[in-house]
């Protein structure tokens, strides 16, 4: 019951930035929509809502970075990642040795 429950946690920690992600990208989406739609309508004065743009930027960018970099961390516990991913080693440590 222990590891069903840690497992849902889990879940819940990595479904949360994505929704922040998903938010972000439907507050820009709208606003470029709505800035275009103004210029359909003879009436009204088009302005773009930069505040709210930029509002749904930030959470795009925030839920996609905590995204990213989870996946490039667990992928290197695994050694997926080419060369140019990996970790830098110090100066003084020795080379760690594969794992057969």
């Amino acid at each position: 019951m222990k590891l069903l429950f840690s497992r849902f946690i889990a879940i819940l920690i990595l479904v949360f930035p994505g929704l922040l992600a998903m938010k972000g990208f439907v507050m820009m989406k709208d606003d470029l929509f709505d800035y275009m739609a103004m210029h359909g309508d003879h009436t009204a004065a088009p302005s773009f809502a930069w505040l709210h743009f930029a509002g749904g930027l930030v959470l795009f960018a925030a839920g996609m970075s905590f995204l990213g970099g989870w996946i490039l961390t667990r992928d290197r516990k695994r050694n997926y990642v080419g060369p140019r991913f990996k970790e830098k080693r110090k100066a003084g440590q020795p080379p760690a040795k594969p794992s057969s």
